[in-house]
């Protein structure tokens, strides 16, 4: 047997509490009849109080008492098969991890705010399969799609700009490795989410988005960044700055959120664009936008579950109240 709310077994300590209330009163009112005679003879004289019943009528209190608190406390005895299905979809984020995420125009830094916001999706998303892709010049999937979502926050610390040693930014090479990794069989229940500034150095990420979308993938885009720019600062191994990044002609880069590829990307796809804001309202749209999706089901586990029985405690608690009710404390008249 085991409990449901264990905390409740603390009342028990009244019990004895009661039982020594009980035992004064029934001694101080032995001590009040001594006052005025033998306490057998009084005990006769009053032969209509029937002192047995009394006595009963308040060890039926106590047990009534105690069968209450072990009701409160829930208990579970038994076990029985109980099968549990659970319903979700399968979601891959991609973070770009390229150099250009280390721009400050988003404090601390591009990908940091990047991270903040894939732990707040694996938070918030919890329920459906999470698959997690890095990329920068090229794609490496993470995390493949898991209900473990501890394993996929252990992968999240993992991601940084230094992760991929290819260059440049794939939008197009993330979304073709989301859709190696989703189902095959299946042509709905799928959602990539990208964390990206956008800026595209590989390919054409739309046609690979039109490709997604006969996959039945939506994208949802969260631009990281603003359309203003912001140079790409370079440090050493300390983490001191050294520079910023300068282009063939010796030129500052200034890095951009390209607002536009990634709008294209979501209505190529059926999905939405959202960029991200300090208090990372996107997250909670996206959230409510997957849950207002079908979903279908993951998994179906047979669990063994404890069954409930606080009824009978109950039962027994209000059966010796009524039973100490209808007693009666007066002996009937015999004659």
């Amino acid at each position: 047997m085991i409990f449901g709310n264990p905390i409740n077994l603390y009342l028990l300590l009244l019990i004895p509490g009661l039982i020594i209330f009980y035992i004064i009163m029934f001694k101080q009112k032995r001590k009040l009849y001594e006052k005025f005679g033998n306490w057998r003879l009084l005990e006769r004289l009053t032969s209509g109080v029937n002192f047995r019943i009394k006595r009963i009528k308040a060890i039926l209190i106590i047990l009534a008492f105690l069968f209450l608190i072990l009701s409160l406390a829930n208990p579970k005895i038994g076990r029985k098969l109980v099968e549990i299905k659970r319903k979700g979809m399968d979601v891959i984020i991609a973070v770009d991890c390229s150099l250009s995420m280390k721009a400050q125009d988003i404090k601390p830094d591009r990908l940091s705010k990047a991270k903040e916001e894939l732990i707040t999706l694996i938070n918030r998303l919890q329920g459906n399969r999470i698959g997690i892709i890095a990329f920068s010049g090229t794609a490496h999937l993470m995390c493949p799609l898991t209900l473990d979502y501890g394993a996929a926050k252990m992968f999240l610390e993992l991601i940084d700009t230094n992760l991929i040693p290819r260059p440049g930014t794939a939008i197009g090479r993330a979304i073709r490795l989301a859709i190696e990794n989703f189902p095959k069989k299946e042509k709905r229940f799928k959602i990539l989410i990208l964390l990206t500034d956008g800026e595209d150095t590989e390919g054409d990420p739309i046609k690979v988005a039109k490709k997604a979308k006969q996959e039945g993938i939506s994208i949802y885009p969260i631009g990281i960044g603003k359309t203003e720019g912001e140079p790409i600062p370079l440090k050493d191994k300390r983490g001191q700055l050294i520079g910023y990044k300068k282009d063939k002609e010796g030129e500052m880069v200034i890095s951009k959120l390209n607002e536009e590829t990634l709008q294209k990307i979501a209505v190529t796809t059926g999905g939405k664009y959202y960029q991200a804001t300090s208090g990372r309202i996107e997250v909670e749209k996206i959230r409510e936008e997957i849950s207002s999706l079908e979903k279908k089901e993951l998994k179906t586990r047979l669990s063994r579950q404890y069954e409930d029985r606080f009824q009978y405690f109950l039962i027994c608690a209000l059966g010796l109240l009524i039973i100490e009710f209808i007693l009666p404390e007066r002996k009937r008249d015999e004659g």
